[in-house]
């Protein structure tokens, strides 16, 4: 009696990955060709440069319990610290808490510190998580690598790729990670905050209504 087997498809040989469309390719070099720029109005830079968090590895947000202010935790291999993303005060700091790591629980989050200890706060970065990329009245937030392994933040305010527009009118190339390792990008969830974070720093953009800003 005849055996009847089915046919392997061939595994496609490594290397010979398809060539980028036209499409792709003009996308492709739009993004290249777009230098880094400030954000538009009404964002503004909370640092006057970027605050140095040597091996950082996530962040994440929570609410001040008293102004109402969006908070951004950062988790480094130092320790955890607290940053008003209003004013960019940095108002609380603690070294090796428990679980002072967010890989250390099922839902990568660490324990609050200063104002929001007793609660936990989900932290994205080298173990994982994510953001927000989208506010409710129409910011969007994008990490494009068109050139790997260097990630490009796109903030935009047409839908969202493939950004049709001249760059500096309704999509802004506003962080090109080209020098660190990307951890995370996004938005708190009020929409009032712009968070990115590399392996070794932190920047952050505002449109809160308290106008005193720390220069980092």
């Amino acid at each position: 009696m005849a055996k009847w087997t089915k046919k392997a498809a061939p595994v496609e040989q490594a290397g010979h990955e398809s060539e980028l469309s036209a499409y792709q390719q003009a996308m492709r070099d739009r993004l290249l060709a777009a230098p880094v720029v400030p954000a538009p109005e009404p964002w503004q830079p909370v640092f006057a440069s970027r605050v140095p968090v040597g091996g950082l590895l996530g962040i994440g947000f929570a609410t001040h319990p008293d102004s109402g202010h969006d908070l951004v935790m950062v988790v480094s291999g130092d320790g955890h610290g607290l940053f008003d993303a209003v004013t960019g005060e940095k108002i609380a700091r603690g070294r090796d808490p428990e679980d002072s790591t967010p890989d250390a629980v099922a839902d990568l989050s660490c324990p609050g510190l200063g104002p929001i200890t007793g609660s936990r706060v989900h932290i994205a970065g080298l173990f994982g998580g994510g953001l927000h990329t989208t506010t409710a009245d129409g910011w969007a937030l994008e990490v494009v690598t068109p050139a790997w392994p260097n990630e490009r933040v796109l903030l935009s305010s047409d839908g969202g790729l493939p950004h049709a527009g001249p760059h500096g009118e309704e999509w802004w190339h506003i962080f090109h990670s080209n020098y660190s390792t990307f951890r995370a990008a996004g938005f708190s969830p009020s929409g009032q905050t712009i968070a990115v974070a590399t392996s070794s720093d932190l920047s952050l953009w505002t449109r809160g209504t308290d106008d005193r800003h720390a220069d980092g």
